[in-house]
Order: C-alpha cells, then sequence, then structure tokens
C-alpha cells in the first residue's frame, strides 16, 4: 500500500480577500475567519439553527455518497441544529494545474462559492480538487472557519485497491476529521475541558485511538483503518465539544 499522510494544513490568518462587494461582501465575510473561529456557531443553535453545505468537486472527482452520509450523521451527534443538516453538489471546473497550493485552494472558493451565512443557516463549504496539495501526500485542508478541501487524486491514489483502505471509509475520515477542525478540535475554539492536545503536534489529540490524532490515517495505522471502524472522537475531545455548546 503507499504511504500516505492524513494531514491537516491550519491557517490561523484570513486568506484571499472576498471579492463580493457590498451587502455580499459583508456576508461572505462571515465565513473568511481563521479555522474554529465558527466553533460555537457549529455546535450550538444559539445564531444558526441549520447547517447548509455547499459541496463543489471538479470533473472525475465526485464525493463518495457514503462518505457523505456518514458526514451527516457524524455532524447530527454533535452539533444542535434543530433546523436540520443539508448537502448539495455541484460539478465546477477542472483546476488546470498539477498541483494546488492554499492561495489556489483560496482563491477557487471565492470565484465558486455562492452560498454564506444567512439569517439563521450557517454555511460550509467543501470542494473536491483534481489535484494534489504542493505538500505530499496530504489528504485534506482545512483552511477557514467553514471551508475544507479534499484532495481527489491523493485521495484515490490511496484507497480501494488491494489491500487498500475503502474509498468510503478513508473518505469519511478525512472529512470527519478536517470538520473537527472546524468544530474547534483540538484546542483551536473549543476550549480543553482536560487537557490533551499532542505537544509536538498542535491542535491534535495526544489519544493514538482519536480521530483527532496526527497520525491516524497514515501508513503505520493503515491496517488498523481496514480492519476497524472509522475513527471516532475520545471522551476529551467529545467533552470540549459539549463544553462549547454541541450536544
Amino acid at each position: 500500500m503507499k504511504k500516505y499522510l492524513f494531514a491537516c494544513i491550519l491557517s490561523s490568518v484570513l486568506l484571499a480577500q472576498c471579492s463580493k462587494k457590498d451587502s455580499a461582501a459583508s456576508t461572505s465575510n462571515l465565513n473568511n475567519k481563521s479555522v474554529g473561529a465558527s466553533a460555537n456557531d457549529f455546535l450550538s443553535a444559539s445564531n444558526y439553527n441549520t447547517i447548509n453545505i455547499q459541496l463543489q468537486y471538479m470533473p472525475g472527482y465526485a464525493p463518495n455518497a457514503a462518505a457523505l452520509t456518514n458526514l451527516v450523521a457524524f455532524l447530527n451527534t454533535l452539533c444542535n441544529k434543530p433546523g436540520g443538516i443539508n448537502i448539495t453538489q455541484a460539478q465546477i471546473p477542472a483546476s488546470g494545474k498539477s498541483v494546488l497550493a492554499l492561495a489556489d485552494i483560496s482563491a477557487l472558493e471565492t470565484a465558486n462559492r455562492s452560498q454564506f451565512n444567512s439569517g439563521s443557516v450557517l454555511s460550509v463549504y467543501i470542494v473536491y480538487l483534481d489535484a494534489p496539495y504542493t505538500t505530499a501526500n496530504v489528504l485534506g485542508v482545512s483552511y477557514r472557519n467553514t471551508s475544507l478541501a479534499v484532495f481527489g487524486p491523493t485521495m484515490t491514489a490511496n484507497s480501494g485497491g488491494l489491500n487498500q483502505v475503502s474509498r468510503a471509509k478513508l473518505e469519511s475520515t478525512v472529512e470527519e476529521h478536517e470538520f473537527g477542525h472546524l468544530l474547534g478540535l483540538v484546542n483551536l475554539g473549543s476550549p480543553m475541558v482536560t487537557p490533551h492536545e499532542d505537544a509536538a503536534h498542535a491542535a491534535h489529540c495526544n489519544n493514538v485511538s482519536c480521530l483527532m490524532y496526527y497520525q491516524t490515517n497514515t501508513t503505520s495505522m493503515g491496517g488498523v483503518i481496514i480492519n476497524s471502524p472509522i475513527p471516532s472522537l475520545d471522551a476529551n475531545c467529545r467533552a470540549d465539544l459539549t463544553a462549547n455548546g454541541g450536544k
């Protein structure tokens, strides 16, 4: 099985100013903050009672249906959203690039995203890309408070084959891990009830069995992922989310 790294590249600064103007710019700015900045908005119903996920994908890299079902179930167990969690999908043009940097992804979102926080609805943007990340073997990245990306070619190369994890399980693990960061894990917007951040790997859990462990989806854990369920959040991560307004 090819080596792959389940990694999360976190941005602590705002990326790419929104190109929308007037009221549209004001709205989109709510979705142009650092990762974890909207943790309480995701978890509680105080400001938003519905989550709408705008998912876009490039040709040849449509999302796995089972993985999306798993993602909605994952969010429903954590987030107080009586209005529900909805996903819409659409294909967008190919990137035309051999690799994609964080600035490229940000620019793609600015050009293609059309749904932003409004009223009681919290909007999320997920994009499935047709080129790998500039850092080799990265499968997914959360890069704004309501934005994450999945690298299609890297995902395809490391799932679904002989002695490889299934596509649904790998994709679910990537999406749920990255969404965990949007929910403020670890120590990224949802304060820790009990210290459990990995001192050597910021924003990740020190429990090797937790979804938020930094090596959850590396070659060293590949056999565990193949033969066991999708990793789950441990008690410490769940406690952080509950304390910040989650279920």
